[in-house]
This record gives structure tokens, sequence and C-alpha cells, in this order.
């Protein structure tokens, strides 16, 4: 499987990688929310602008990214705008999530952005074709806060999304059961052995699915989402604890 060189990280090789969200509400709050990642075990920031008071204005938007980009130093940066039907905090159509995801591309300040598989396939290879025209990788997602769907879909979206041209496959659902998380885990072996050529993201929420956020290294999920303050999805634990077990059971295989 081939890594994904973003800044002085490569996602899918060692260690899955962490993740830390940023979801403060105004300016002020998403800047100290950055200024705090240097001192924990983080290699990724992701901002959720969706969280942000402003963040379907782009003007603004652009702003706190020039901020970020400051503020995190070599902190490779995920863009995020999560919309309602996907769990997050506002909504907007698919034509202005495309115009939006496109402009951020082109400012220059991102590393990664995070792109919903079901915006439609003509829309997200628009994204892709925009993000990698600027140097951007793109991950790819899905979230089902509701259910954790059958195994053979959970591959098939991985596969679709691979087919898009997407550079990291992100995959995240709601456990009804501990079988389901299970499910989670067994989809993701299939797609590692079987289908994958780039890395995959995929953990299984709330309480009941924490160890699916532990364990991609054995399964093959390449990157984790720890919180460094205010949690982004239920389940995520601080990302001192999660690096201390990583690192513990890397350290076994």
């Amino acid at each position: 499987m081939k890594s994904v060189q973003v800044r002085n990280i490569k996602i899918g090789e060692g260690i899955p990688k962490i993740c830390a969200p940023l979801v403060g509400i105004t300016n002020e709050e998403i800047i100290a929310e950055a200024k705090k990642l240097a001192a924990l075990p983080v290699d990724v920031a992701e901002w959720r602008a969706d969280w942000f008071e402003d963040g379907c204005d782009i003007r603004k938007v652009t702003d706190v990214l020039g901020e970020l980009r400051t503020a995190l130093k070599d902190i490779p940066l995920l863009f995020t705008f999560r919309t309602r039907r996907e769990g997050g905090e506002k909504e907007l159509d698919a034509k202005d999530y495309t115009e939006l995801n496109k402009k951020i591309c082109v400012s220059g300040y991102v590393d990664l952005m995070d792109v919903e598989f079901f915006t439609g396939e003509s829309a997200v290879k628009e994204m892709i074709e925009e993000a990698h025209k600027c140097d951007v990788k793109v991950i790819s997602s899905s979230h089902d806060f509701d259910k954790t769907p059958g195994k053979e879909e959970l591959v098939d979206r991985l596969r679709r999304m691979q087919s898009l041209g997407a550079d990291i496959l992100k995959l995240a659902v709601m456990p009804r059961c501990e079988r389901d998380v299970l499910v989670l885990l067994a989809a993701t072996e299939e797609m590692k052995r079987k289908y994958a050529n780039r890395p995959l993201v995929t953990m299984s929420m709330s309480g009941t699915g924490v160890i699916s956020r532990l364990c991609g290294e054995i399964f093959g999920s390449a990157m984790t989402f720890g919180a460094a303050g205010k949690l982004s999805a239920p389940g995520q634990i601080g990302a001192e604890d999660l690096s201390t077990v990583l690192k513990l059971l890397h350290r076994s295989l």
C-alpha cells in the first residue's frame, strides 16, 4: 500500500497518525486551540469549519486558515466542513459545499481536505481534481451516525472512493451493539487485504466503538482522531492517552 506524504508525516506507514480536531466557535477560540497542539502528541490538525460561527463565509474562513497556518507551524492542516447530514453543525447544499472546498484548495493554507463521498460522484471528482491541481491531498469520507451498514456495503463504499481518486479513504459508523464493531473491523481488514492501494481511516463511534480507534495498526486503519479539548464525535479520547496506547500496541506487534 502506498503511503501519503503530508509535510513531514507519512500517513499509512508505521503507527497510526493522531489527528486532533479544532472545534472552536470564534476565531479566537480556534487559534487558541491550535496553539495548544504543539505540546501534545498530534500529527495532524483538523479544522472543523462547520463549528465556526462564520463557517459558510468563504472570505472569513480563508482568513482563519491563514492564522491557523501560522499558529500550527509545520503540523499538517486538514480542512473539514462537515455537513449536518453527516453529523456536522451546519448545512450547505452540494453546489455551495463544492464551491467552498474548491476555494479553500487554492488558498495555499491547507494540506488535506475532507470531501464527503455522498455529495455526488461528479461533485466529488470536481473537488478532487481541483485539490490535486493545488497539491492538496483528499480524504473522501462517509459518516453514519445512526447505524453500521453491512460489511459488503462498507467495503463497496471504500472501493468507490478509491475509484474516484481520493488519496485517503474514511469511514465512520455508529455501532448499535458490540457485533457492529466487528463488522467495521472486518470491512477494514478485507479492504486493506484485497483492494486498497492507499491508506484507510475507519472507526466505530461511541464508547462501544472505542477499540476501533486504538487497533488500527492491526486491522488497517492508518489514522485515528484524538481530542485536544472538546470532542468532535462520540467516542473520541484524549490525544495523550491515545498516543500511549498506540505506542504500546506497536511495540507488541
